[in-house]
């Protein structure tokens, strides 16, 4: 498994992704989830660590009234008991938080996702293929949202054919007005006659949500050729901000079911038939995250003159490098891997 160096990442704020004056809307939609979430709890269902599937575990934190778990072996934080596959469908389904991003916030913030975040990834990519010599002729999205990122790869030709398979009805029809070619169902319904063996198949903030996230894995194999690159992302359970707040970090809600850490996830996609290429955590806003707890009164600093300098007293000058430095070092909250298809 290799490391690649971070080049230093430019500078983001929440705001650019998640407008301020957006989120109380956010927040009333996802409170309405919640509801209807707990109102399930009956049949939520235990389960082993959904990275190695060890059973020895300790119960980390509460949120929400749902449990976290934190695996002894692999140090995955997960929650258990959790929604089942029919729970979790239903929630995703009727989901108002949902709806809200996608009518509200990911139109509101296209502009920035696209140049902020999906341009250098999709940048990163092309990169990746050419140092790794896979060819670009099908890229395959699963999950792709709002479809900021299948367009972009769609209209910059940097791969000869775009396909998203999303199951999201509002997150397919928003795919469909960017021109993205759509497939309307869960991955695990996709024939590969509906899409071939692709080159690359990417899934971005996906992997954290699932029930089973191995046999998610062992589907995109089945997608990817021989030799071809799986690309993910997804928040890193020992990432900076999660270590800082605990349950109060962004990163843990009740969506999250699974909490990676570079290790856990390298080792679930090895065992699945990848060979990890790279890992990295790019992540820009633990320290915005930190900062604001802290500035807020719900996470106290005063015992930490070191971060109270870095996050508060000294801000403008060290907030940045300091960002720079927990993502160069695997310590950012926000993870990406790249394997590849024996």
């Amino acid at each position: 498994m290799g490391k690649t160096d971070v080049s230093a990442p430019a500078a983001m704020r929440e705001n650019d992704i998640r407008p301020d004056a957006l989120r109380a809307g956010q927040r009333a939609a996802y409170e309405r989830d919640l509801q209807r979430l707990r109102e399930d709890l009956p049949q939520f269902v235990e389960v082993p660590c959904p990275a190695c599937a060890a059973a020895e575990r300790t119960p980390i934190f509460q949120k929400y009234g749902f449990q976290f778990q934190s695996c002894r072996l692999c140090r995955t934080i997960y929650m258990s008991p959790r929604p089942t596959p029919a729970v979790m469908g239903r929630y995703y389904g009727n989901s108002e938080n949902y709806r809200y991003w996608a009518e509200h916030i990911f139109p509101a913030s296209e502009d920035m996702r696209r140049e902020k975040i999906h341009r250098p990834m999709l940048e990163y990519i092309v990169a990746v293929c050419e140092r790794s010599q896979v060819p670009r002729n099908l890229l395959v999205e699963i999950g792709p949202g709002f479809g900021t990122f299948a367009a972009l790869a769609q209209q910059s030709a940097a791969f000869r054919r775009v396909i998203a398979i999303e199951r999201t009805p509002e997150m397919a029809a928003a795919c469909r007005k960017r021109g993205v070619e759509i497939i309307e169902q869960a991955v695990e319904d996709v024939s590969l006659e509906q899409v071939g063996q692709a080159d690359v198949v990417v899934s971005f903030e996906v992997i954290e949500h699932l029930f089973e996230p191995r046999s998610y894995v062992e589907r995109c194999a089945t997608l990817v050729r021989t030799g071809g690159l799986l690309v993910l992302s997804c928040p890193n359970g020992l990432g900076f901000d999660v270590a800082m707040l605990g349950a109060n970090a962004a990163a843990v809600d009740s969506e999250h079911v699974n909490l990676f850490n570079p290790e856990s996830l390298a080792g679930l996609l090895v065992r699945s038939g990848f060979d990890v290429l790279e890992v990295m955590t790019p992540g820009r806003l633990d320290a915005e995250f930190v900062r604001a707890a802290a500035l807020e009164g719900s996470f106290d600093l005063s015992g930490d003159p070191f971060l109270s300098r870095v996050l508060i007293e000294d801000w403008e000058r060290l907030g940045l490098p300091f960002q720079q430095f927990l993502a160069a070092q695997q310590l950012s909250s926000h993870m990406r891997i790249v394997a590849r298809r024996k």
